[in-house]
């Protein structure tokens, strides 16, 4: 094994291994599961207490499961059989996402200490494959939010400044794995929330087409937005894990029956050729910088599409006219559905339950009650809006106008691709900034401007890091047609290569040692 940046196989080389690095070690019997899930353990231990990228942890059942992936690897070997490549690697799992057994939170009070009798789709594709899963990472409420402050129990830190934010609302799996707590992590896409956090950290993350990673078992925010998706390190992690979880899931009524699948194989062959010759490359007009960008971000992303150059790619300017209304479309979809979703915690069936202070005990407030103990301001905030856009005489004026601004973004979409077989994007028009440096949620709103259209058109999209800004990290963004999944893996293997070619190594080298206990 190689682990990044080490020569030698120490448990503090093994977590910053590569997951394809880690797997390796497994295959050549270098290293157990259970070793490997000690090693990631210990580090969550030592460092964690600064990050707080876990909201739980479960080393018992860790362990337990690293265990049953090396019998699970025993038992092929002996009878020359294959057993998945991540097979024995640990994984964390955001906490919107629903395990059994183990405590699922989506970090709000109304449902703390809520444990699942069921496992979602991608958890039982997870334990089929037997990667070990180490905990619960932390995010906004109910991934309400771009930078894990709006959690009910904690912030999450940025491991390159633990005074800075980690990005979010999937904060938490980004801090993990940039922190080498976790070599790849589960996180869910909204309106950006794998790829920002992804972006700000200095990782790799992956909003595949909508419907081909199943929402079930994921607790709703924004049904027709929501995309569960891989985070790692390295692209070709990131392609790993995308093979796990995504999958046909007749559970889920938008789930496709024609996953993209093969993504690391993908990978592999664009590392192995570096040549893009042929490719077009779209660069969206309306989010090449302007207004709110940081100008080293900028420079990263253009300095990027330099190297994509060299390696063979037509890169052009091509318009997405509508995208300059997406933002306000999105923030009318989006609280919409999120009204109706988080309707289900009334306090009656499961989760918190608050009876009122004074006056009687009826439904309606015992639910006023559970609902303003157990709910934070963004969530709140977000309820109001979505009922109010959805209210009596405003459905029209607000959700329907929104809905035919969305319709007219995914047209953008379709001319795109008669001119490119890929966009690109700064992912993020800014680097991570620090805690409470927006507390002004419109302000917050606006970060979103990069990653939503994604979201909207239900179109694949990857960050990953491109350079740093003042010391602090820089996302490239990807986009590609629905189920043109593979396409994000070619460009963002070959683009990574050359990157890494250039900094001598992984950006997170670059990265300031964390203070272990």
């Amino acid at each position: 094994m190689n682990p990044m940046n080490s020569d030698t196989t120490t448990a503090a080389a093994l977590v910053r291994a590569s997951a394809a690095q880690q797997a390796a070690a497994l295959a050549a019997g270098e290293v157990s599961s259970r070793e490997l899930t000690r090693a990631h353990l210990d580090r969550i231990a030592a460092v964690d207490g600064a990050v707080g990228a876990f909201l739980d942890v479960d080393a018992e059942k860790a362990l337990a499961d690293a265990d049953a992936a090396d019998a699970a690897r025993r038992e092929a070997d002996a009878a020359g059989e294959q057993v998945p490549e991540l097979t024995g690697v640990p994984t964390a799992v955001k906490d919107l996402i629903v395990t059994h057994g183990q405590v699922t939170t989506a970090a709000s009070r109304i449902l703390e200490g809520w444990v699942p009798p069921y496992d979602a789709t991608l958890v039982k594709n997870l334990r089929a494959a037997h990667l070990p899963i180490l905990g619960k990472t932390n995010l906004d409420e109910f991934a309400m939010g771009g930078s894990t402050e709006h959690s009910a129990f904690g912030r999450t830190a940025n491991p390159w400044d633990l005074e800075r934010i980690p990005g979010g609302s999937s904060g938490g799996s980004a801090a993990a794995v940039g922190a080498f707590e976790a070599p790849v992590a589960v996180g869910t896409d909204t309106g950006g929330s794998i790829r920002q956090p992804a972006a700000v950290t200095g990782t790799v993350g992956v909003k595949p087409t909508y419907g081909t990673v199943s929402r079930f078992g994921v607790i709703a925010m924004a049904s027709s937005l929501d995309t569960p998706g891989p985070m790692a390190r390295t692209v070709l992690d990131t392609a790993l894990l995308h093979d796990v979880i995504a999958s046909y899931d007749p559970l889920d009524s938008t789930s496709l029956p024609d996953a993209p699948r093969g993504m690391a194989e993908v990978v592999r062959a664009a590392q192995a050729g570096a040549d893009l010759s042929g490719l077009r490359v779209g660069v969206i007009a309306e989010l090449d910088g302007g207004e709110g960008y940081q100008s080293g971000v900028v420079d990263s992303f253009h300095a990027a599409l330099e190297l994509l150059q060299e390696a063979g790619a037509a890169v052009e300017t091509v318009s997405l006219p509508h995208l300059e209304y997406a933002l306000d479309a999105y923030y009318l979809i989006m609280p919409a559905e999120a009204s109706s979703n988080l309707a289900r915690y009334d306090g009656m069936r499961y989760g918190l339950r608050v009876e009122p202070a004074e006056g009687p005990v009826t439904a309606e407030t015992v639910m006023s009650a559970t609902r303003g103990a157990g709910f934070g301001d963004e969530v709140k905030r977000r309820i109001i809006l979505g009922t109010h856009v959805l209210s009596a005489g405003y459905y029209d004026a607000y959700y329907g106008s929104a809905q035919k601004v969305r319709t007219l973004v995914q047209r953008d979409f379709a001319a795109a691709w008669q001119q490119a077989d890929v966009l690109v994007s700064p992912t993020a028009p800014v680097t991570a900034y620090r805690f409470g440096e927006k507390d002004d949620p419109l302000a917050m709103y606006k970060l979103d401007v990069t990653t939503i259209p994604a979201n909207l058109a239900g179109v694949p999209a990857m960050s990953l890091p491109s350079g740093l800004s003042d010391g602090l990290p820089v996302g490239f963004q990807i986009l590609a047609p629905q189920r043109a999944d593979d396409r994000l893996y070619r460009v963002g293997a070959v683009l990574e290569q050359m990157l890494e070619n250039k900094w001598g190594g992984h950006l997170l080298a670059q990265a300031p040692e964390l203070e272990v206990k």
